[in-house]
């Protein structure tokens, strides 16, 4: 008997040595995760805050956070009148752009003419900013194969501004 105890002692020991392992790992994970997230949600609460500001903006729908010659962040919702806006902030804050959604591509259409463009990639991610001074979706695709393609819509007719394929 003292034997088989002293085994269970040892099995107990093991296994609470394991689970206090995996705790510290998922909390470490934890605090990596949130960490990592900060830079994002303090820019969207800084890009919210403006919005609400310079545009009456009421509800938020999306934020985007566009980095090409210049990074922007962009809140899509509606105003205080219900009319579906666009918010554009540069990251500087100067020149906030308002805009009205009927007058361009939604995320969703601005997907559609990739996938017409291109039918074999699989949309991965879009953003809203400005390029070039025009107001510009990218939409980021993958191929069956990995590959990496970046496109850029104008935001008012969808035509394509600029393609890198197969990155």
């Amino acid at each position: 008997m003292d034997t088989n105890s002293a085994k269970q002692k040892k099995l107990n020991r093991w296994l609470l040595g394991i689970v206090t392992f995996l705790l510290i790992i998922l909390v470490a994970g934890t605090m990596i995760f949130i960490r990592s997230n900060r830079p994002m949600q303090q820019a969207k609460r800084e890009a919210v805050q403006m919005a609400e500001k310079y545009a009456d903006l009421e509800t938020v729908d999306q934020f985007y956070w566009f980095n090409r010659e210049q990074t922007y962040f962009t809140v899509v919702g509606k105003n205080k009148s219900q009319e579906e806006i666009i918010v554009i902030i540069p990251k500087s804050g100067d020149k906030v752009r308002v805009l009205a959604q009927k007058d361009g591509l939604t995320e969703v259409q601005a997907e559609e003419t990739v996938k017409t463009n291109d039918p074999d990639v699989t949309i991965e991610k879009a953003n809203l900013g400005i390029y070039r001074d025009q107001t510009a979706w990218e939409i980021t695709a993958k191929d069956d194969q990995g590959a990496i393609y970046y496109y850029l819509l104008n935001f008012n007719d969808g035509k394509i501004i600029k393609v890198i394929k197969k990155i």
